[in-house]
């Protein structure tokens, strides 16, 4: 079974580089977005930071479940919250990071003044990186301020995962 995941603070550039790997690897997409709604793994909506209250453990859950049930499928998952899964289950932890000015710049088109500084904040503490070390994963800094280098993706890719 090969797993990775992709993490990071919104705008970064997770589902691209998700997309890149199902594309290019023939992975399967899990976009735990839909997820969380369809199996209804959140606890509430929160007005006032704008996002679903996602159960951690249910997500962990289901994501585990869908891993088992792959069959050794080749999967990669695409969320900011994918790093909470057991690292027993990841293969490689790819935490997609961008230059601050590009990245406010992103945020800006998605979201109110309030949410661009969670997320600008989220990204200069390293959140998810710290978060993605602390569950024990296997972590890969991927910068996207300039977009996806599909080489440097390939040869990264490779050494961690040519088991065939």
């Amino acid at each position: 079974m090969t797993v990775v995941i992709v993490t990071g603070t919104p705008a970064t550039g997770k589902t691209t580089l998700a997309k890149h790997i199902a594309k290019d690897f023939g992975f399967r997409r899990i976009d735990v977005g839909p997820l969380i709604k369809s199996k209804h793994l959140s606890e509430g909506y929160d007005k006032r930071r704008l996002c679903e209250i996602v159960d951690t453990d249910k997500l962990v859950s289901e994501l585990t479940r869908l891993i088992v049930k792959s069959g050794g499928r080749k999967l990669v998952i695409d969320s900011h919250l994918s790093h909470y899964l057991p690292a027993d289950y990841v293969d490689i932890c790819l935490v997609t990071k961008c230059d601050l000015k590009e990245l406010k710049r992103r945020l800006e088109r998605r979201y109110d003044v309030n949410k661009v500084r969670e997320n600008l904040d989220a990204e200069i503490f390293d959140i998810c990186y710290n978060e993605a070390k602390e569950f024990g994963h296997n972590v890969q800094v991927v910068d996207t301020t300039r977009g996806i280098n599909i080489q440097e993706l390939k040869k990264l890719l490779k050494s961690f995962l040519i088991r065939d």
